[in-house]
């Protein structure tokens, strides 16, 4: 029986190790390429080791395209993606206190209704949101990719919904004994609770909007204003020699805030998910 055991243990780790290598193994080869040329990369089929190492790849991906760095893209992806940040967070958090603490008149309503908007794709919405965004003269600004986070996102709303219910209302009614309001108790007290469900969200909201692809596609119509996902599909061009060697380079450089923001939170963002899960 204890063979067995320790076989099925064997067995088992040796399947989450070729798992993870070949989960892993793409962006390695990223990697990897971005120290090659166009032949080596075309012709060198899965070698991960670069024979000859060209670390100027990275130089010349850097200089990016029509006048404009790369350092102006990662500006334009940060500026995006902090301030989406930022208004999920605030917005999700307070959306999800009121449903999860409030009682009121179309309560009921209103949270089937945001249940709803997580069953609809976004791309049923997109033609519908230029044409409004298009009507106020907002498209080819950073506008319509940030004002919609400062409305509360309903994925981040469910999950800090979830993580409210754990903590007691208890704490509620002694605040309200000592004089607090509702304002005061959700600053006060729910926020600093809710820290793990926080940094959650900012993980992964933080995530989804450097990577977004569409949005700024859509809306943004300048060369200055382009975001990282955007300058690395110009690489690829059909007309000419694409310069793959330049192209992941930057790839590999744009994985870099998501990967060091990952690092610093990875403890929160395991506790904030399982968080999820207790019951008030």
């Amino acid at each position: 029986m204890k063979f067995k055991r320790q076989l099925y243990d064997v067995i088992y780790h040796i399947g989450i190790i070729l798992f993870g290598v070949a989960m892993i193994y793409p962006v390695l080869w990223m990697v990897s390429g971005s120290l090659k040329n166009n032949t080596e990369i075309l012709n060198g089929g899965l070698s991960l080791i670069p024979p000859n190492w060209r670390f100027d790849n990275f130089s010349t991906g850097w200089q990016g395209f029509a006048g404009i760095t790369f350092g102006t893209f990662f500006k334009n992806s940060f500026i995006i993606t902090i301030l989406s940040t930022i208004g999920t967070v605030i917005s999700s958090a307070a959306v999800a206190y009121s449903f999860a603490r409030l009682r009121y008149k179309g309560r009921q309503f209103w949270f089937m209704a945001m249940i709803g908007t997580m069953m609809l794709p976004g791309q049923i919405i997109l033609i519908p949101q230029y044409i409004i965004y298009n009507s106020f003269g907002l498209v080819g600004t950073y506008i319509p990719l940030i004002l919609p986070h400062f409305f509360g996102q309903a994925f981040f709303i469910f999950q800090m919904m979830q993580f409210i219910k754990g903590i007691p209302r208890d704490l509620d009614e002694a605040a309200t004994i000592d004089g607090s309001n509702r304002y005061s108790i959700f600053t006060r007290i729910i926020l600093p609770l809710l820290k793990p469900a926080i940094i959650t969200t900012t993980i992964i909201q933080f995530y989804w909007k450097w990577d977004d692809f569409m949005g700024p596609l859509v809306y943004l119509n300048r060369p200055q204003s382009f975001t990282v996902s955007i300058a690395l599909k110009l690489f690829a061009d059909s007309s000419s020699i694409t310069d793959y060697g330049a192209m992941f380079a930057m790839s590999t450089l744009s994985l870099i805030p998501v990967f060091v923001i990952f690092l610093m939170f990875n403890k929160r963002l395991v506790e904030g998910i399982s968080g999820t899960g207790l019951k008030g």
